[in-house]
């Protein structure tokens, strides 16, 4: 690890602008990276980037390269995966909490979720509707069985988990790519297919009040508006 004494590194995260050229656009690999660098507690700037007016800096900093990424200490960084994992290790403990997922299976909880609800945002075709549906919410039962079903490191006794996130009552790397996600979902699903997620998710719908309670989330997460308007040509409607 590199030793910048008592000093923050100098980081900034670049993360696509919304419309108005200057909010948070959406972007849930954008989010991602901000809640990380939130939770670690570190002093960063961000900036948003217009990408219908992209500035000359910004393109000779990283030519080819859409938002986010991430100059520390001046060298850029553009992979996000990479950039999650440089994190994790540049801001360590006992400085910087440690943030990632103590269970492996929690890293995987959810992981097709966003593909099926991609699918079935993106239908035309009423004969497909329902069981790309069925589908989302298969995905959807698999993530809340997840979430009500006790960690090894719980004391289950029978029960069903009461944890708040999907590691625990803390907030970890899972979260930050998983709920940005879960929350496009959400939001998309609702304006252009009328669909909310079902009450017997009670997982799923506490996962998602539990973030909604934290300013990690919420101050990262663009405005439902610009997330509608994001999968405006992207939400197909449905055909007669």
């Amino acid at each position: 690890m590199t030793d910048t004494g008592d000093k923050d590194p100098e980081i900034e995260l670049f993360v696509k602008a919304g419309s108005d050229g200057e909010s948070i656009g959406n972007c849930p690999f954008s989010q991602r990276l901000f809640m990380i660098l939130w939770l670690k507690g570190v002093v960063f700037n961000v900036t948003t980037v217009d990408l219908k007016r992209k500035p000359a800096d910004l393109h000779n900093l990283a030519p080819g390269t859409h938002p986010p990424f991430l100059t520390f200490q001046g060298e850029v960084l553009t992979d996000v995966n990479k950039i999650e994992e440089y994190l994790e290790t540049m801001l360590a403990p006992p400085k910087y909490p440690r943030l990632a997922a103590r269970n492996r299976e929690s890293n995987s909880a959810g992981i097709d979720v966003f593909a099926k609800f991609s699918a079935y945002v993106k239908n035309t075709r009423p004969d497909k509707h329902k069981a790309l549906e069925k589908s989302l919410n298969k995905e959807l039962a698999k993530l809340d069985e997840y979430l009500i079903s006790p960690l090894p490191d719980e004391d289950d006794c029978g029960r069903e988990s009461n944890r708040k996130f999907l590691d625990g009552d803390d907030l970890t790397l899972a979260d930050c790519n998983l709920l940005p996600k879960l929350h496009v979902l959400k939001v998309v699903a609702k304006k252009y297919r009328n669909y909310t997620i079902p009450s017997e998710f009670r997982g799923v719908l506490r996962y998602l009040s539990n973030a909604n309670s934290r300013d990690e989330f919420t101050n990262t997460c663009p405005a439902d508006a610009e997330i509608e308007l994001a999968y405006k040509d992207v939400a197909k409607r449905l055909g007669k």
